[in-house]
Order: C-alpha cells, then sequence, then structure tokens
C-alpha cells in the first residue's frame, strides 16, 4: 500500500518558460556528445552545489567539458536560464490535485536543479506547503542518478521501500534511480510519446494508478 508519494519538480509538477533549458545549454555551448551522457556530468556540474550566481554556475559547466565560453554565450546562456524560470508555471491541475492528495499521501519533493531557479519557483507558487520534505540536488552534494540521493531520503525519513513510489517525466533520472533502489515508479508523460507502463498524462490519472 502506498503512504509516500516522491515527486519530481521540472517537467512533472512544473513546466519550464522555454523549451528544454538543459538542451539549450547543450546546443549554445556546441557540445557534441550523446544527450544521456551530457545530462548527467550537466547536473553533476551545475546542480550538486550552490554558487554565487549563475556565471559561475556556467563556468562550472564549461571547466567539466573543457570549453572556453564567450561572454556572448555567458550572456544567452544566463539570459535563457532566467527566462525559463521566470515564465515557469505549475502545470494546470497540479494545485488541486497536490491538495487532494495531501489528504491521503506524504509528499516528498525530490528533484535536480540547481541553487537559484527552483526555491523561487517553489515561493512564487507557494508549493512548499503541499510537501513535507523537499530534497534539492544543489543541497545534498547529488544528483539523483546517484544511489546514494534515494537512499538519503529513505534513510532520513525512515521510510518503507514498499510504501513508497517515485513520481516524474524522466526515465533515467526518475524513473531508473528509482527503480534501482525497488521504489515503485510512475512516468509522468503528457505529450503520451513514451512506451513505458505505468505512466501517466497529468497528475489525475495518478491516483487510480496508485489503487492498482
Amino acid at each position: 500500500m502506498v503512504k509516500t508519494i516522491l515527486f519530481d519538480f521540472w517537467g512533472t509538477l512544473v513546466e519550464n518558460g522555454v523549451w528544454s533549458p538543459i538542451k539549450q545549454v547543450k546546443n549554445i555551448l556546441d557540445i557534441k556528445l550523446p544527450f544521456s551522457e551530457y545530462v548527467l556530468r550537466m547536473e553533476r556540474a551545475m546542480m550538486t552545489r550552490k554558487f554565487d550566481g549563475l556565471r559561475a554556475s556556467f563556468t562550472s559547466i564549461c571547466d567539466e567539458f573543457n570549453i572556453q565560453c564567450t561572454e556572448e554565450q555567458y550572456e544567452q546562456l544566463i539570459g535563457m536560464w532566467n527566462k525559463s524560470w521566470m515564465l515557469s508555471q505549475p502545470y494546470e491541475e497540479i494545485m488541486e490535485e497536490l491538495s487532494n492528495l495531501k489528504q491521503k499521501y506524504q509528499l516528498i519533493l525530490v528533484s535536480n536543479t540547481d541553487c537559484f531557479s527552483l526555491p523561487k519557483v517553489l515561493e512564487k507558487y507557494e508549493l512548499e506547503k503541499y510537501f513535507t520534505n523537499v530534497f534539492l540536488s544543489c543541497d545534498l552534494g547529488m544528483i539523483k542518478s546517484d544511489p546514494r540521493f534515494f537512499k538519503k531520503v529513505l534513510n532520513e525519513l525512515n521510510l518503507n521501500i514498499n510504501e513508497c513510489v517515485m513520481v516524474g517525466d524522466s526515465i533515467q533520472s526518475d524513473i531508473i534511480a528509482a527503480k534501482r533502489l525497488g521504489i515503485k515508479a510512475v512516468l509522468v508523460d503528457r505529450r503520451n510519446t513514451r512506451d513505458f507502463h505505468p505512466k501517466i498524462k497529468n497528475l489525475k490519472e495518478l491516483e487510480n494508478v496508485l489503487e492498482l
């Protein structure tokens, strides 16, 4: 029986204000690597510690990939990233569904994120009130793909694996990372383009899946 739901943030609860900012970073810096390899290294470089500013966080990415970033690229990266969180907004069903789910389940937020954007969006839309705990990669010093991430969440909250479910939009960062530790997982596929089971198109469908 599910008692605790672990929620991803970006792409699951909140829509970025611009098209895939992580992919845009790859394009702006012209990084010639498979996306699956790039995204792990990019997130570790940018999202596992706190920086004084966005420029420093993008410098960390450039150092990771041994890239000399131009002033024009810095301006493009910083402008795009700020636009993404400033224009981001919760998907239309989120407030109502989180409010309903909170009556029956313990809700935990787990996210790979830089230290700038997610906290501001949480505050802007007053989303933190739905969660009993929030675990961010920039605070923990590790991304969700690191097995220690979910172990820390489980241990710190004394959660029973069999009573938890992970809900997220990334097969690699959410689904595989959770299932590696034996946590059940549900994919959020809003465009219904991926072949995975169980999956939902939005949070309105989640409770039916949990009951199964």
